[in-house]
């Protein structure tokens, strides 16, 4: 249930745009001017009628309660989810202001959230039938897992060739033969059915081109790739934990097997990556009584944005289980037993050293890992020559900014949150520095997202 004085931030909302484009329009669309017979109600459901340019006004419904994020409905054409309406009318919502006042949801708004919910059991109910098909045949799923498994490894044995073949001719072939070489053996890799390894022979092809120092760099991933190819060729050999996270890195899918984990759950951060052909959503939370930090990821097609989606700074009641591997963060979302809500819950901080020897210690579960999510307390944000850096403000210790976060918006809405005083900033630490995602300035107040 949620209830009626329990307000999103308008950052909050916001962070939910899935582009610069919606945010900018729906922030337009937060007033009161366009909308009509606007209202929500104790279940979790906001609803309203906007002006736009033809002679009926846009339907929208959000349905806040829903336990992947919220969700949204409108009659407009848009094709982004949420649209400008969707996100204005939560802003209007949020601002409290009583233009959203509790009452009883219209016919058209909640035929939309029965439906919804209905048909969310039913594919509850579906899931569990699949999974009881699955298990009642253990032989055939032992048989599929055999074959793969023979794919993959003939895969990692013609992998390891290529990689032995381009040492033995020089790194200089990588750059006069281009993209086209690793882009053929990123597809015998798809063929294999390993698409974690072809997405690494992919970045391969790229680094060529990558700038001065590029053969140091595509040495050191080359020898990532073996050191992957012969974890999954001796993956026997290597303890239960490792050997999940091989399986993984090679791209088996993994169940979320882990016990469930009920905790007040606080939204850290999320973003999106996207390539030619998926949109990856990445979602940090933090356990306030488990002190656990886990990562939720959801897929879109290309160009659009997934559906689960959980506002930064809000906390949920829930349960998450984690999938198997040594040092794995992963988890899938279970149970909500409410919407999200605010909260005043902070991750504790770490010294810059501390967030360095933190990536240095995980790197030993998983030696293909690129960050690790890391909390800096009292950092103050710091130019560094032509770059920036998080500088300890009670020590004389830092760390250096990734180059994609010197490029961000985010970079300076940090340095004015900071003022040149300590705040404490949510990110991820890796061997090329640290990305920004969240900031809380000293004291109460709400975090600010900066990715």
């Amino acid at each position: 249930m949620t209830q009626q004085g329990v307000r999103w931030t308008a950052d909050q909302v916001l962070a939910l745009a899935p582009d610069d484009a919606s945010r900018k329009a729906g922030s337009k669309l937060g007033a009161a001017g366009p909308w009509s017979e606007a209202g929500s109600s104790d279940e979790g459901t906001v609803w309203g009628l906007c002006k736009g340019s033809g002679s009926r006004p846009y339907q929208t419904v959000v349905d806040i309660a829903d336990a992947a994020g919220p969700a949204y409905k409108c009659s407009c054409p848009s094709r982004k989810f949420p649209c400008k309406h969707a996100l204005g009318l939560l802003l209007l919502w949020a601002g409290g202001d009583g233009v959203v006042p509790s009452g009883q949801a219209p016919d058209w708004a909640e035929q939309w959230i029965a439906g919804r919910r209905r048909r969310a059991e039913e594919k509850r109910t579906a899931g569990a039938a699949g999974s009881a098909s699955a298990s009642a045949d253990p032989e055939a799923a032992r048989r599929r897992a055999e074959r793969r498994a023979e794919r993959i490894t003939s895969g990692a044995t013609e992998l390891e060739q290529r990689l032995a073949d381009l040492l033995r001719g020089g790194l200089a072939a990588a750059e006069q033969a281009g993209y086209g070489l690793w882009e053929e053996t990123a597809a015998r890799m798809v063929d294999a059915q390993a698409p974690g390894l072809a997405a690494r022979v992919r970045e391969l092809g790229a680094i060529p081109s990558s700038g001065a120092g590029w053969p140091v760099r595509l040495l050191e991933e080359c020898a990532l790739l073996h050191l992957l190819d012969q974890g999954w060729l001796r993956r026997e050999r290597l303890p239960d934990g490792l050997a999940a996270t091989v399986r993984s890195r090679v791209g088996l899918p993994g169940v979320a097997d882990g016990p469930p984990v009920r905790d007040r759950w606080l939204v850290l951060a999320q973003y999106d990556t996207s390539d030619a052909k998926l949109t990856t959503r990445r979602i940090w939370l933090y356990g306030a009584e488990s002190g656990r930090t886990a990562l939720l990821l959801s897929y879109g097609a290309a160009g659009r944005a997934p559906e689960t989606a959980l506002p930064v700074g809000l906390a949920l009641d829930a349960e998450v289980s984690g999938y198997p591997g040594a040092g794995q963060l992963r988890a899938a979302l279970g149970k909500q037993f409410a919407p999200p809500a605010p909260t005043r819950i902070r991750p504790p901080g770490v010294t810059t050293a501390q967030a360095a020897a933190r990536y240095g210690e995980a790197l030993r579960d998983d030696p293909w890992l690129e960050s690790v999510p890391v909390t800096l307390d009292r950092v103050v944000p710091v130019p560094d020559g032509d770059s920036w850096q998080l500088a300890d403000a009670d020590t004389d210790s830092a760390l250096p900014l990734t180059p994609v976060a010197r490029t961000r918006p985010g970079l300076w809405r940090l340095v004015a949150l900071s003022g040149g005083t300590p705040v404490r900033v949510f990110g991820e630490c890796g061997h090329r520095g640290f990305t920004p995602l969240t900031a809380w300035p000293e004291g109460e107040g709400q975090a600010v997202t900066l990715c």
